[in-house]
C-alpha cells in the first residue's frame, strides 16, 4: 500500500516582509502512518526559574516524605500541579561555601554564581571565572535543532547593581557560555519578542523605537501566508494554528500597551520602553514569551532570574513596601519573617502561572508541561544565615514520561545540587559523567 499524504516540515515558518514566525507542532507535520516514536515524539523543554535570598524554610519544606504529602504554606499555590511536582530537599550548593582567609566575594554572589555552574567562583571580582552553566551545556546540543540556542531572562536590569559583596556579575546572571563569559539576562520583553519573532536579534534601542513607531504587527506582515496555510490544514490543525497566532498577537498587544503606559511615566530615568509597571505583569509577560518559545520550538532551554541576590525590590502589589533583602535578614523578627513568607508565596504564585500556561498548551500527545523539566529554586536556603545547604528546590513537569511527580524526596546529607543537574543532562541524552561537584544521579522516575 502506498501513502501519498505529504507532511509539513517540522521547521515550518510563516515569512513576511521583515518578519518570521515559527509554528507549533501540528498534526500535519507528522507523516501519515508514521511508525517510529522518534519521528512523532515531542521534544523535551528545560527551564530554570531562580528566586534570590533563600526562603523561610520551615514554611517551605513538607512535613512528610514520599507521596501523599501536604504542600507547605509557601508552596500551596502549586497544589493544582502536585502530581507533576517533585519537592527535592537535602540538596547542597557546595561550591557556594566560603573559603576562610581567601574569599573576598560574598555569600550572595557565590550562591547565584554556583547555582547552574557547580563551581566556586573566582573570589577576585575583576578576574571573572565561573564555569559553563548547565543550561548552556544543553543549549550547545539543542541548537543543532532549534533556531535559538537558549533564552536568558530576568526581571531586574544588569545595570541595577546595588551592593554586590565584590561580585556584581555573579549576581546579575546565572548563565555562562564559558568560564569567563557571562550571559546577560534580558529584562526587556520587546527585546525578547523581537529576538524570537522579529527580523533581527538586535536589542539596539534605536531599532526598537523605530519598530514601535511603525505601529505594525508582526502578524500583519505574514497574514496572507497564514491565511493560505490555514486553508490547507485540517480542522484540528486550523484550531491549533489559530490559537497559537492569537497567543502571539496577545503578547504583542500587551507589550505595546506596556510601552504606552510606562514610557511617559519614567522619562527622567531613561527606562527602556516595554517593561510593564507592575511585577506581576512583567513576570507573566516573560513567562508567556517563554511558553511561546517552547511552543514554536525556537528554543528548548530557558533560564529566568526573578531577582538578583541581595535584591532590594519591594512588592507593593501584595502590601510589601520594605526592601526584600533586609527582610530575609530577620534575626528572628516575626514581622519580618511573615513578610518574607508573603514574598516567597507570591513568587510561588507566579511560578504556578507558568505551570498553568504550560499545562494548557497542547504539545504532541500531551501538553508542554508533560514534556518539560522546570527547576524552581534558589542558591541559598536560610537567607538570614546565608546557608547554601538543604536548598529550596522544586522540579516540575513530566519530562516526557521520565519524571514521576507527586513526591517529596529527602536526600542524604551532603548530596550535591549538581546531581540534579547531571540527572537532567542525562534525561536529554547528554552523556556527561560528571558536572560540577556531582557524585551521581538522583532518582526522579
Amino acid at each position: 500500500m502506498m501513502v501519498f499524504k505529504k507532511a509539513l516540515p517540522r521547521r515550518t515558518f510563516l515569512r513576511g516582509l521583515g518578519a518570521t514566525v515559527a509554528l507549533p507542532l501540528l498534526d500535519g507535520m507528522i507523516p501519515a502512518f508514521a511508525s517510529s516514536p522518534e519521528k512523532t515524539a515531542a521534544p523535551i523543554r528545560v527551564g530554570f526559574v531562580y528566586f534570590p535570598n533563600g526562603a523561610i524554610m520551615n514554611q517551605w519544606l513538607p512535613a512528610t516524605e514520599g507521596s501523599g504529602f501536604k504542600l507547605p504554606p509557601i508552596l500551596e499555590p502549586l497544589t493544582s500541579f502536585q502530581n507533576q511536582l517533585l519537592v527535592l530537599s537535602g540538596l547542597d550548593n557546595n561550591p557556594a561555601q566560603g573559603l576562610p582567609g581567601i574569599d573576598v566575594t560574598g555569600e550572595h554572589p557565590r550562591a547565584s554564581g554556583a547555582f547552574l555552574t557547580g563551581v566556586h567562583v573566582n573570589s577576585r571580582a575583576r578576574d571573572l571565572h565561573a564555569g559553563v552553566s548547565v543550561d548552556q551545556v544543553m543549549a550547545r546540543e539543542f541548537q543543532k535543532r532549534t533556531q535559538l540556542a537558549s533564552l536568558e531572562l530576568g526581571l531586574e536590569s544588569s545595570e541595577i547593581l546595588g551592593t554586590c559583596d565584590g561580585g556584581c556579575t555573579y549576581q546579575n546572571t546565572l548563565c555562562w557560555s564559558s568560564p569567563t563569559t557571562p550571559l546577560p539576562m534580558e529584562n526587556q520583553p520587546r527585546a525578547v519578542f523581537e529576538r524570537l519573532f522579529g527580523d533581527s536579534d538586535s536589542t539596539n534601542p534605536a531599532e526598537q523605537i523605530a519598530r514601535i513607531q511603525t505601529k505594525s504587527s508582526i502578524l500583519d506582515l505574514i497574514s496572507q501566508r497564514a491565511s493560505k496555510l490555514m486553508a490547507a490544514l485540517g480542522p484540528a490543525d486550523r484550531a491549533k494554528l489559530s490559537e497559537y497566532l492569537d497567543a502571539v498577537r496577545d503578547v504583542e498587544r500587551r507589550i505595546q500597551l506596556a510601552e504606552k503606559q510606562t514610557s511617559p511615566q519614567f522619562p527622567t530615568l531613561q527606562r527602556p520602553a516595554g517593561i510593564p509597571s507592575t511585577f506581576t505583569e512583567h513576570i507573566k509577560l516573560m513567562f508567556d514569551l517563554q511558553v511561546l518559545a517552547y511552543q514554536s520550538d525556537l528554543t528548548r532551554v530557558c533560564t529566568l532570574q526573578i531577582g538578583h541576590e541581595q535584591t532590594n525590590e519591594s512588592y507593593p502589589e501584595i502590601g510589601i513596601t520594605d526592601p526584600y533583602h533586609p527582610l530575609t535578614h530577620h534575626s528572628g523578627d516575626t514581622e519580618k519573617i511573615a513578610k518574607a513568607v508573603k514574598v516567597n508565596t507570591f513568587c510561588a504564585e507566579m511560578f504556578a502561572y507558568l505551570l498553568q500556561r504550560l499545562k494548557s498548551t497542547p504539545d504532541g500527545e500531551g501538553s508542554l508541561l508533560d514534556h518539560s523539566m522546570i527547576v524552581y529554586g534558589g542558591g541559598l536556603s536560610d537567607g538570614n544565615l546565608h546557608l547554601p545547604t538543604d536548598l529550596p528546590i522544586v522540579l516540575a513537569g513530566g519530562g516526557a514520561g521520565q519524571i514521576k511527580g507527586g513526591r517529596h524526596i529527602r536526600h542524604a546529607k551532603g548530596t550535591p545540587l549538581m546531581n540534579l543537574h547531571l540527572t537532567l543532562l542525562h534525561k536529554v541524552e547528554i552523556p556527561l559523567e560528571k558536572f560540577g561537584d556531582s557524585t551521581g544521579e538522583i532518582n526522579i522516575l
